[in-house]
């Protein structure tokens, strides 16, 4: 697991370690095999209902670990302002070798914490991460650097990969920074994390017919035709009524936000919008307000 940390940090230091026996390797040198990383003997118990951090807005310094840094040749410039930042790439995850060792922000690292580790967010921040393959998000507060390797866009606690089911590997996630403005707007809270949502059938052709949206205490209901936003899929119809309440919250009144009952799961939806085009449209409001990528799927 490659994890690095600005200057003067311990994150830091195992890098520079790494690198002097990658060197004595390639010259032939005997050396020992490092240390691996990964999950304790025996976890805790339950950690896959340990809470999301929950965003609060902290402030944010020019020094400290958001001052430049520069790690195994490369430079990095952290963000000092409270900036939106999304980013889709692959996620790893760092657990036992760095438990209980400093972080860039000089905290102390718990793997069974909900934090991260990125390049360049500002520390700290809280970040929304959603795991595409089984649509499960989770909120993490940012406080280390890393991770530096190619193609990867966070370093997860061991945690936080346990709720989005990236503990096997490298997995690829979808990333966006929670501002203040989000926070003071009530945006941050996490989602409820939704059961495994099959893949969306055929687009068909839009249909005229909406039927009422569906209250916020009714029990699920069949869909109706037209296009639709699939917002989350819960074993859990409590779950997905609570989605369903910061959806109608969010969005607006029309055409509505209904809890359907499809395959034995309680599935949110948006809608029935009349055409495509207008369906995407309130695709990228519910990204934007919710922090949830909808599959837009379509009944005859």
């Amino acid at each position: 697991m490659a994890r690095a940390a600005a200057p003067g940090a311990t994150t830091l230091r195992r890098h520079a370690t790494a690198a002097l026996a990658c060197l004595a390797l390639l010259a032939g040198c005997a050396s020992r095999a490092p240390e691996r990383d990964g999950p304790e003997a025996r976890p805790p118990p339950n950690l896959d209902r340990v809470p999301d951090a929950v965003p609060r807005i902290e402030p944010l310094r020019n020094g400290g670990p958001n001052k430049p840094y520069a790690v195994l040749g490369q430079s990095h410039v952290p963000m000092t302002a409270d900036l939106p930042l999304s980013e889709t790439g692959l996620a790893s995850w760092y657990g036992r070798k760095y438990h209980g060792r400093p972080t860039s922000s000089g905290e102390v690292y718990d793997m069974y914490a909900m934090t991260a580790a990125h390049r360049t967010m500002p520390i700290p921040s809280y970040a929304r991460v959603r795991n595409p393959a089984n649509g499960r998000e989770v909120v993490v507060r940012v406080n280390d650097r890393g991770p530096f390797v190619a193609g990867r866009v966070i370093d997860l606690s061991y945690t936080a990969a346990l709720k989005l089911g990236v503990l096997a590997g490298l997995a690829p996630v979808e990333v966006r920074r929670i501002t203040h403005a989000d926070i003071r707007a009530g945006l941050g809270a996490a989602a409820p994390t939704p059961e495994p949502v099959p893949a969306a059938p055929a687009l068909a052709a839009p249909a005229s017919v909406a039927p009422e949206p569906t209250p916020a205490d009714a029990p699920p209901t069949a869909a109706g035709p037209g296009f639709w936003l699939q917002l989350g899929a819960f074993r859990d119809h409590d779950n997905a009524r609570e989605l369903q309440q910061r959806a109608q919250q969010a969005l607006p009144p029309a055409p509505g936000v209904a809890v359907l009952a499809e395959d034995g799961m309680a599935r949110v939806q948006a809608g029935p919008f009349a055409t495509r085009e207008a369906a995407l449209q309130a695709a990228e409001g519910v990204r934007r307000l919710l922090g949830i990528s909808a599959v837009l799927l379509a009944r005859p």
